[in-house]
């Protein structure tokens, strides 16, 4: 085991060590930020408490160009861990822990690099990536600090990612009138039949969406997630509520989605709310995100770093390029093994992002 990685794997064990499940959001500035600001001797570092468990912590050392970003929060865990989430274990060939792949194990790689250079250095790392409430990212922004490029880390088998789907989630509400339901209805009757109706509609539109493609991409990606409505059998629904969300390609416009999913059928919802949304990675219009994308490629290969597919899950790294900042997501693990019970990160790439941030910093 190299000197970098034992370093690592000590740092891990202390992050795992400390619950940053989110929900419930329970999270402050002392803990793990204590752990980490006694862990980084020699950088400017700023806590900035945001309320509601969104926390940050802003380290800097000289004039880095580059900024590394990495969430601190886990999910919470299930009851299918075989030993204590919060303990490291660490075996011939990989770390299990809640949150070691999900993506303390950069955290910890960073810390190690930190500690084991001298090299110009910037590192943002944040509490509010699983609660759909980017908090900590918007704050920081706010100042739009002066960085060349960010680097956001998320499990992506230590390859860097240029391009991710966008995520949206929708609450929307139908209405109709209460009444027996022996007789014969009008179409707008039943509120709960206005919402199948509009499922049936949503997934052919869906369907349609098949051939759409985007750097190894395809379609759009859709799913109702819940309905509430009407009270019994032979009553009439005078109300139903459905919760749905999409995933669109970089090239599809979400506003334009949007519009077509809230006017699919008559009549239409009485309510209509977008209850997250997340852009895609990269930002932009077409040819702004191509031209984005491709200078996130060429970074990659200034700093030597594979680059990999394009990816179905969201990452905070399309708020970055919304913002401006040319942007890819790299990290150790496989987000296979994210959200899962004994959740790990293989110990060979969680050694090699250590060194590969090492090489980066070193040569600042």
């Amino acid at each position: 085991m190299s000197a970098l990685l034992d370093a690592t794997l000590s740092h891990l064990r202390a992050l795992v060590g400390y619950d940053t499940r989110n929900p419930p959001r329970d999270i402050g500035t002392d803990g793990i930020f204590d752990y980490l600001r006694n862990n980084l001797p020699g950088f400017d570092v700023t806590v900035t408490d945001y309320g509601a468990g969104a926390v940050t912590l802003y380290a800097v050392r000289g004039q880095p160009k580059l900024l590394f970003n990495v969430h601190l929060d886990t999910v919470p865990d299930s009851p299918n861990w075989t030993a204590s989430p919060h303990a490291l274990r660490v075996t011939e060939d990989r770390a299990i822990g809640l949150g070691a792949c999900d993506i303390k194990g950069a955290a910890a790689a960073l810390v190690a690099v930190a500690n084991a250079t001298s090299g110009d250095m910037a590192m943002l790392l944040s509490t509010d990536e699983e609660a759909n409430d980017p908090r900590c990212i918007a704050g920081f922004l706010k100042d739009k600090p002066a960085y060349d490029a960010v680097i956001v880390a998320e499990p992506t088998k230590g390859e860097a990612v240029l391009a991710h789907r966008g995520i949206h989630s929708v609450q929307m509400r139908f209405t109709g009138h209460a009444g027996h339901a022996s007789g014969e209805q009008k179409p707008t009757d039943s509120a709960l039949h206005q919402a199948m109706r509009w499922g049936s509609a949503a997934l052919d539109y869906v369907e349609k969406q098949a051939h759409e493609r985007f750097g190894g991409l395809t379609g759009l990606r859709f799913n109702i997630g819940k309905v509430e409505g009407g009270i019994k059998a032979n009553m009439i629904a005078p109300s139903a509520e459905v919760r749905f969300g999409f995933r669109p390609l970089p090239t599809m416009a979400p506003d334009q989605l949007l519009h077509t999913f809230r006017t699919l059928v008559e009549p239409l919802p009485v309510a209509f709310d977008e209850l997250f949304r997340g852009d895609s990675l990269p930002a932009g219009d077409t040819a702004t995100a191509e031209a984005r994308r491709l200078a996130a490629r060429d970074l990659a290969d200034e700093l030597n770093i594979p680059i990999g597919n394009a990816v179905d899950f969201w990452t905070e790294a399309a708020l970055f390029s919304a913002a401006g900042y040319i942007c890819f997501v790299y990290g150790p693990g496989d987000i296979a093994q994210a959200h899962t019970a004994d959740e790990w990160v293989a110990l060979d790439q969680l050694q090699h992002y250590a060194e590969t941030i090492y090489r980066i910093i070193d040569k600042s």
